[in-house]
């Protein structure tokens, strides 16, 4: 139980880390998109195993915290949200599916190929369904001085 709980915790921000480092991401960052792609596996986990739901919908809300937690960090560490958001992003991606999907094609086993395939599919659906939600929400909503402002009715010069 304890390396279970162990294992989904390091395994997917050390696989974020390694993914940020094979891609160039500035090193001040690697500590966020670890924290970033964990937090949205540890979402995933949850929902896919303590709801009725299926996996592609536990990646769209996995893909949603990924996303939130991308806007979040582009304010306040100044920088593109896609340095957060590649990188995050990479647990949730179904590369299994995928590989069994053309396992069972080269053997010849096309219901399994199409069951898996379909599955894969609407994981990705989710991913990029989740990632549209969350960026359709404009940029100033995720920066402090918005809700200052909202609350108090100041305003900017």
């Amino acid at each position: 139980m304890i390396r279970e709980v162990v294992a989904n915790v390091l395994c997917p921000f050390i696989g974020t880390i390694g993914y940020s480092v094979l891609y160039n991401v500035p090193r001040r960052y690697y500590l966020s998109c670890g924290m970033t792609g964990m937090a949205g596996w540890l979402v995933y986990l949850f929902v896919a195993k303590y709801t009725v739901l299926s996996a592609a919908v536990a990646s769209f809300f996995g893909t949603v915290v990924v996303v939130l937690i991308s806007r979040m960090l582009t304010v306040r560490l100044k920088c593109p949200v896609t340095v957060f958001l590649i990188s995050g992003i990479f647990p949730l991606v179904p590369g299994a599916g995928v590989y069994y999907t053309a396992y069972y094609l080269v053997m010849e086993q096309l219901n399994l190929a199409a069951q898996r395939g379909l599955e894969a599919i609407k994981v990705a659906f989710g991913i990029v369904l989740g990632i549209a939600v969350v960026l359709a929400v404009p940029r100033e909503f995720f920066q402090p001085g918005y809700w200052r402002q909202r609350k108090y009715g100041i305003r900017r010069k």
